[in-house]
This record gives structure tokens, C-alpha cells and sequence, in this order.
């Protein structure tokens, strides 16, 4: 009984440990087949699964979508049309240009007819010096100068004629410097005449009449021409600076006129 009691703990710790080297043999076993085998150990969950290698992005070949593109009677027929308008535009700002050319004309001419009209009738010109500066000033400057003056010393065409006829006696006889002798050549010359048919007659009595005529029909400049070859022109001094005055205004509104008519008026007035 003794010696079976001794033997049995021996046996019991020969097989504890027994059992803990296989233990031990079998860690060392897994331990070593995990490491050398991967699925067993992703089986276990002791290495993590392997993701998926990313897939590489594959290029598409892309094929260009045709555009549609106007066919050439569409093209054409739209440049036909752009022209057609830019050429109806080119008409109507070339007709606005016009419209604005003959009102900016007849403006001014409706100033210098009404210039002239005060002018032949002896009065003030009021408002219409005024104009005749905004008009006229910048470039022909000496014309509406004459003119503004003239008014305020109006002469007109009747007085002048009648102012003429009486000083008839005056102009046909010879001036206080003609001697006796000078006088009497000149009545005689009066009576009896030879001159070419082509002519005029150069006594005083014809020159007074053809000036005369010239005056009755507006022709100042020409009777102050046949009325400074008579003997007695030096006795119509007052008589010769009023016609000068008179051709000197006319002629300015004559200038200002042909300027209204030729578009020489300034601009933007």
C-alpha cells in the first residue's frame, strides 16, 4: 500500500508534465504554420485579408461629336442679308446727314433773306444781329460787320433816288474850280455831239440819265460810276457816300447768302 501510494504523484506530475510539453510543442507547431501559412492565419483572423489591388483606371478613347455646321446657302444667304442691312443703314445716315445739311441751309438763309429785307426797308435789325454772328461770324467775319453797321445808318433805295433827282442841276454843271471858259466848252459840248455808234453818248446830260436808269433799277454800283464822271460830282459828296454805304451792305448780304446757299454757314449753329 505504501509503495503504490509513493508511485502514483510521481506518475501524476511525469504526466502534468507530459502534457504541458505538447502543449508547448503544439503553440510552437500553430505558432510556426501561421507564419509560413498565410490563409490559415486570414482563416483565424490573425493577418487581416488582403485587400483588392486598386484597379487601374482604364483610358477610353473619346470620339469628337461632329458640330453641325451651317450649310453654304444658309452662310450666304445671311452675309446677302448682313450687307443688305448695312448698306440700308449706309442710305439712312447718309439721308439724316442730308436732312440735317438743308435745315442748317435754310436757316441760314432764312437769316440772311430776312437780313436783306431789314436792310432794304431802313430798320433796325433787332434779333437778327444776333443771329447773323451765330451764323455767319466766324467765317465771314468783315460781311456781318458791314451789315450790323449799315443798320444803324439805314439807307435805302428811294431816298437815294429821290435825293438823286433833285441834285440833277448840281451834278450837270461843273463844280466852283471849273473857270468861265471850261463852263462854256461844256454847255456847248451839250448841244452838239460826235461819238462812235458803239459808244454811249459822254456828255452830262446822257451820263446823268444812263445813271439814273441805273439807279431806278437797283444798279447803285454802276450809276455811282456814271455820276463820278459828271462835272458835278464834287457838289454830291453826301449823295456818293450813302450809295457807297448802299453797295457796301448789299455786297455783304450778297456774300452771306452764297455762303447759306453753299453750306459755308457755321457749323452746328
Amino acid at each position: 500500500m505504501n509503495a503504490s501510494t509513493t508511485r502514483n504523484p510521481m506518475n501524476w506530475s511525469a504526466r502534468l508534465l507530459i502534457g504541458l510539453v505538447l502543449i508547448l510543442i503544439g503553440a510552437a507547431a500553430a505558432a510556426w504554420s501561421f507564419a509560413h501559412y498565410k490563409p490559415a492565419a486570414r482563416f483565424f483572423g490573425i493577418v487581416p485579408t488582403a485587400s483588392p489591388p486598386p484597379a487601374t483606371p482604364r483610358l477610353i478613347a473619346t470620339v469628337p461629336v461632329p458640330v453641325p455646321q451651317a450649310t453654304p446657302t444658309v452662310s450666304a444667304t445671311a452675309e446677302a442679308r448682313i450687307a443688305d442691312l448695312e448698306t440700308r443703314l449706309s442710305r439712312v445716315e447718309n439721308a439724316a446727314q442730308r436732312a440735317e445739311g438743308f435745315a442748317g441751309r435754310a436757316d441760314a438763309l432764312v437769316v440772311a433773306f430776312a437780313a436783306r429785307r431789314a436792310i432794304d426797308r431802313g430798320v433796325a435789325l433787332g434779333y437778327l444781329e444776333n443771329l447773323l454772328v451765330d451764323r455767319f461770324g466766324a467765317q465771314h467775319q468783315g460781311a456781318v460787320a458791314t451789315i450790323i453797321t449799315s443798320s444803324h445808318q439805314p439807307v435805302r433805295l428811294n431816298d437815294l433816288i429821290a435825293e438823286y433827282d433833285s441834285l440833277g442841276p448840281e451834278l450837270r454843271r461843273g463844280g466852283p474850280q471849273d473857270s468861265w471858259w471850261t463852263s462854256f466848252r461844256r454847255e456847248l459840248g451839250s448841244l452838239v455831239e460826235v461819238h462812235p455808234a458803239d459808244r454811249p453818248a459822254a456828255n452830262p446830260d446822257a451820263r446823268y440819265n444812263r445813271a439814273m436808269q441805273r439807279l431806278s433799277s437797283g444798279d447803285v454800283d454802276q450809276a455811282l460810276a456814271e455820276t463820278m464822271r459828271l462835272p458835278g460830282a464834287a457838289r454830291a459828296g453826301d449823295w456818293v457816300d450813302k450809295a457807297r454805304r448802299y453797295v457796301a451792305v448789299h455786297r455783304a448780304l450778297d456774300e452771306i447768302e452764297s455762303a447759306a446757299l453753299l453750306g459755308g454757314a457755321n457749323p452746328g449753329a
